[in-house]
């Protein structure tokens, strides 16, 4: 996390912002106390597309796994 006093910021907030369009968040310092950190907005994704995949899993094995495997059987 990239650090700024307010005064930096102020003079520099093109840069600044920019680091946070780019991902990067800042922390804003006044007299050396942390006041605000400035954080990239999250993508406007819906909320199945945030969350990683998990397989379902049953007894141990992933049911995509049991699945293939009975296909393959029947083949």
């Amino acid at each position: 996390m990239k650090r700024a006093t307010f005064t930096e910021l102020r003079n520099h907030a093109k840069q600044y912002f920019d680091l946070v369009e780019a991902g990067e968040s800042v922390r804003v310092l006044r007299n050396g106390k942390p006041i605000a950190d400035i954080v990239p907005v999250p993508a406007n994704l819906p909320s199945w597309k945030r969350r990683t995949a998990q397989p379902l899993v049953l007894e141990g094995i992933a049911v995509s796994r049991m699945i293939l495997e009975e296909r393959e059987a029947d083949a």
